[in-house]
């Protein structure tokens, strides 16, 4: 596959977490609630999340931004739902790489629909966007452990 055809399903892949968010809403248990924003371009998240025995149960958010912020927020909670915290935390890990242009190496972590953000790394002002989500899954985990 040529890279414009690839840059172009990243695309519609980004396009369509956006526009059909998944795991959008909030949870009606106990459940850590993270409100972070970005204030350099006004995306704000609150996420949702329900950690149970070091395993995330449930993730779910609500916000307002940009298509790369929102997207990234749908992507992030459909690939940790049901992993360990520990699997969450490499995973963040390895989206701030990628997002620093660094070569990555999953390993046994299935990113899904996440490598279609690797492009983002180009555009540093658009980083922030891309990592918030991330940031309020780690910042509510550590505060969990």
């Amino acid at each position: 596959m040529s890279f414009d055809n690839l840059d172009t399903l990243y695309r519609q892949v980004i396009m369509d977490h956006y526009k059909n968010p998944r795991n959008r809403g909030t949870l009606d248990n106990e459940s850590l609630t993270i409100d972070m924003n970005n204030p350099t371009c006004g995306d704000r998240i609150q996420l949702h999340l329900q950690v149970e025995d070091g395993v995330v149960e449930n993730a779910k958010f609500e916000g307002e931004g940009c298509s790369i912020s929102m997207s990234s927020a749908s992507m992030m909670t459909q690939a940790i739902k049901g992993k360990s915290v520990e699997s969450a935390l490499k995973m963040s890990s390895l989206f701030s790489d990628m997002m620093l242009g660094k070569d990555i190496d999953p390993g046994d972590l299935d990113l899904g629909d996440i490598e279609a953000l690797q492009g983002v790394s180009k555009f540093p002002a658009r980083i922030k966007c891309a990592t918030l989500a991330w940031k309020a899954m780690e910042k509510g985990v550590d505060n969990e452990q």
